[in-house]
C-alpha cells in the first residue's frame, strides 16, 4: 500500500516530458471545474442541503493528472440527514494517444455508512477503447487496497475496528458533446474485493453563458455487504451551476 501511495504521489510532481495530448484542451496545461448548489427552506419545514465540488486538471508532458474535492451535507428540522465529504488524486502516465498506466488514491468520510472513514487505492492499465467525433470511452483496471475504519458504535457491536482487503478496481468513463452548448457523461467505478463497492454517476451539463454551465447529475453507490442496520444502494440527485476555469 505504502508503495502505491508513494507513486500517487510522485505522478503529482513528475517532470515535464514529451507533448501533451487534448486532456486539458487548447493550449493551457491547467483547467478546472466548481460547482455548487443550495436548498434552504424555512417556516413548517426547515431544511438545508448543500453540494459543493472542485475537480481539476493538470498536464505535464505525458503526465495527466487528476484532483477531485468534494462534499455534500444535507439537514432537516436541525437533524444532519446525510453527511459525505471526499478527496482522490489520479495521476496517469501516456505512452500514446490510447494507452496510459494510473495510480489513484481517494478518502471518504460518511457516517452514515457505520464507518469513520474509507481509505482506498490502485494502480493499472488504462485504454481509450473507443474514440468517435465528440465521444470517447476510456477503461481502467488494476488491482487495488481499500481499508474502512469502523464507527464507535459498530466497533462495539461487531467487536473489531476496521475492514480491509485487496480489490480488483475497475473503471469505464463515457463522455458525448451532444452539442456545442451541452455535454453529457457517465462513470463507472467498481472495487471488487471481499465485497462489491461500485460508484455510478450519470450526468449531463448544459451552458447558460460563457464558462457558467447547470448541471444535472444522478449518482449511485452500491454495497453488496453493508453493515447490519445499512441499506446496499444510495442515490443522490443534484442540479448545481458548473464554472469552468
Amino acid at each position: 500500500m505504502k508503495s502505491l501511495l508513494g507513486m500517487a504521489a510522485l505522478l503529482a510532481i513528475a517532470p515535464c516530458t514529451h507533448a501533451a495530448s487534448d486532456f486539458v484542451k487548447g493550449d493551457a496545461t491547467f483547467a478546472g471545474e466548481a460547482e455548487l448548489g443550495a436548498t434552504v427552506t424555512t417556516g413548517n419545514t426547515d431544511t438545508t442541503s448543500v453540494k459543493g465540488r472542485l475537480a481539476m486538471k493538470q498536464e505535464l508532458g505525458n503526465w495527466e493528472n487528476q484532483y477531485l474535492i468534494e462534499g455534500l451535507y444535507k439537514e432537516d428540522t436541525d437533524e444532519v440527514t446525510a453527511k459525505r465529504y471526499l478527496g482522490s488524486i489520479q495521476g496517469n502516465y501516456r505512452f500514446d494517444g490510447r494507452s496510459y498506466l494510473f495510480a489513484t488514491g481517494g478518502y471518504e468520510v460518511d457516517p452514515f455508512t457505520g464507518y469513520d472513514y474509507k481509505f482506498n487505492t490502485a494502480a493499472g492499465y488504462g485504454y481509450r477503447l473507443y474514440q468517435g467525433n465528440g465521444s470517447f470511452l476510456d477503461g481502467e483496471i488494476g488491482p487495488g487496497y481499500q481499508y474502512q475504519r469502523l464507527d464507535s458504535e459498530q466497533r462495539q457491536e461487531l467487536g473489531y475496528t476496521s475492514e480491509a482487503s485487496w480489490v480488483a478496481h475497475g473503471v469505464l468513463n463515457y463522455e458525448l458533446e451532444i452539442s456545442e452548448t451541452s455535454k453529457f457523461k457517465q462513470m463507472f467505478v467498481a472495487d471488487y474485493g471481499d465485497k462489491l463497492d461500485a460508484r455510478s454517476e450519470t450526468s449531463i451539463t448544459a451552458n447558460i453563458i460563457g464558462a457558467l454551465a447547470m448541471k444535472f447529475a444522478v449518482v449511485v453507490r452500491y454495497n453488496s455487504d453493508p453493515l447490519d442496520d445499512k441499506k446496499s444502494t444510495d442515490t443522490e440527485t443534484n442540479m448545481t451551476l458548473l464554472y469552468s476555469f
